[in-house]
């Protein structure tokens, strides 16, 4: 089992699964208590039209998925601030124009579309020394914006209308967090696949939610979780010789259930 801990690989996975869980620990706590998990979905599917455009013209699928995730979550915010629109039909607007855009370029591109299994549902040993860069570059800026932030993004995530009254910057916040929702996305995507990015960033907050109903415990809790249950799926799935993105998420749906029968026990 030890001798795993020796490949440069296995580094690159365990580095940047502990890395990603926090960011999306800390993300998914927002988008909760905002009840944003719709919009997570809307712009992990309007990554595939990013992807597909990659593809295409050959450019980094990766960054094109990033461009793509950042567009639509800042044009459903456009959408739903300056004319009124219904956020649930914005980011359905959103979503299904990505999958159109995706659909249609991975048809016209010639030949076999490579990754595109991966991208949609994730292969964290393929991890690179770039990504694990990239995903610290993100991590350090997104830290430094939200403890310096935090109070503002939290009057802006449960009373946006009460913020405003107080002088809150509240439309910058919302766009920076919508940015940071979007990165999240696209760099969660490179670990567990576009198909379930959903778990990482709504099961450790729901099992949090079981102990505690206080946000700042509620985030840190969900950090502990979402790190522990991803090393431990990652281990999990090395051992078992199947895809660490069905592992993890299956490790927090057993430690959910394990955390409702000790609170229903304690009561």
């Amino acid at each position: 089992m030890m001798e795993i801990f020796q490949y440069t690989f296995f580094q690159n996975a365990l580095l940047g699964v502990v890395i990603v869980s926090v960011i999306s620990a800390l993300i998914g706590t927002y988008i909760i208590t905002r009840r944003l998990m719709f919009i997570t979905g809307g712009v992990t599917h309007a990554c595939f039209g990013g992807l597909g455009m990659g593809y295409f013209l050959g450019i980094s699928p990766v960054l094109m998925a990033g461009v793509f995730a950042v567009a639509s979550s800042l044009g459903v915010e456009w959408l739903v601030t300056r004319h009124r629109v219904r956020e649930d039909s914005a980011i359905s607007v959103m979503w299904a124009l990505g999958m159109a855009i995706g659909t249609l370029f991975i048809f016209m591109t010639p030949g076999y579309v490579p990754e595109l299994n991966s991208f949609l549902f994730g292969n964290i040993l393929t991890i690179t020394h770039v990504d694990l860069i990239a995903f610290s570059v993100f991590m350090a800026i997104f830290l430094v914006f939200f403890i310096t932030c935090y109070k503002v993004i939290v009057a802006c995530a449960f009373d946006k209308d009460f913020a405003k009254t107080k002088g809150m910057p509240v439309v910058l916040v919302n766009t920076i967090m919508m940015v940071a929702i979007a990165v999240c996305v696209v760099l969660t995507a490179r670990l567990i696949g576009i198909m379930l990015l959903m778990s990482l960033l709504s099961m450790p907050q729901m099992i949090a939610e079981v102990f505690t109903g206080r946000l700042k415990q509620m985030m840190l809790l969900s950090v502990l979780i979402s790190v522990v249950c991803s090393v431990a799926g990652l281990l999990v799935s090395y051992m078992l010789g199947v895809p660490a993105s069905a592992t993890i998420v299956l490790v927090m749906v057993l430690l959910y259930v394990l955390a409702r029968v000790v609170k229903k026990c304690n009561n």
